[in-house]
């Protein structure tokens, strides 16, 4: 049979989509511009909560719908309103992260307050110097780190290693639950039944595509579910190995322009010619 043409292409920004120093290069921004002038629609799928993500948007001109927050929520960034987001029970968080306490001792905590304005909460010991990646972020006791209503939860433990942490959390999870490695020294805790796919699923079916006809690139394995479930999933080489053990390629890595030089190469062996102006 043929192959589905490619109609849109998603992609993670951490690791993916970013430079290791959270920059966009000139070759992978002509690629953007490129897949508009060829009609085919690009949508970014970030753990990020969308409120982290305004201004990188307008830097790129970004236009549509992007999955942001591990695709819980949809973003309209024409519009630059929040469209739909899900809260996580707090008082269930609570309870798991006794939980996990008792289990493994010592947990360093943060959560994503939940809706428009959202931002980071961080407890003494969670931050590594990483703070411009928690942007915008506010620091407070323990005690006030559940006062407002959350999206996620983010764990860090200063002996176990993200992969040990990962299987202990997901150990005492309660219902209504899932724990996600969204990068290193970032795990978290988001409500189950949402996903990276799940998220992008939304945003294609509003645009009438369908899954074949997408493309994903991602880096950890919290794109796992999105590679799978797109047509063509593509790991970068920088990616974590759990993900390039499903991934259909691997890219070259985010700081070689990866994610540029395979688009390269699918566009113009599907076909694709540059939509009329």
């Amino acid at each position: 049979m043929p192959t589905p043409p490619i109609r849109l292409v998603a992609t993670d920004l951490d690791g993916t989509l970013l430079r290791s120093d959270a920059t966009v290069s000139a070759r992978t921004r002509k690629v953007l511009r490129d897949l508009r002038d060829r009609a085919v629609r690009h949508v970014i799928v970030t753990g990020r909560p969308s409120a982290g993500c305004v201004s990188l948007f307008r830097s790129l001109s970004y236009r549509g719908l992007a999955v942001c927050g591990q695709g819980a929520q949809i973003y309209d960034a024409d519009r630059e309103i929040l469209m739909s987001w899900r809260e996580l029970d707090r008082d269930v968080a609570r309870a798991f992260v006794g939980q996990l306490v008792a289990r493994i001792g010592q947990v360093y905590l943060a959560v994503v307050t939940s809706g428009h304005r959202a931002e980071f909460v961080i407890t003494p010991g969670f931050t590594r110097g990483d703070e411009q990646e928690l942007a915008p972020f506010r620091a407070v006791p323990g005690t006030e780190l559940w006062a407002d209503p959350i999206d996620k939860v983010l764990l860090r433990h200063e002996a176990l290693s993200d992969a040990d942490l990962v299987a202990e959390a997901a150990a005492c999870c309660l219902p209504g639950l899932v724990v996600t490695h969204a990068g290193p020294g970032i795990v978290e805790l988001i409500p189950s039944g949402f996903d990276k796919a799940t998220g992008l699923s939304r945003v294609a079916e509003a645009y009438g595509i369908s899954a074949a006809e997408v493309v994903a690139f991602g880096d950890m394995p919290n794109d796992i579910p999105m590679l799978a479930w797109a047509g063509r999933g593509i790991a970068m080489s920088n990616g974590h190995p759990e993900l390039k053990t499903v991934a259909d390629e691997i890219a070259p890595g985010n700081d070689e322009d990866g994610l540029a030089v395979a688009l390269d190469r699918l566009l113009d062996a599907a076909g694709h010619t540059r939509a009329l102006k």
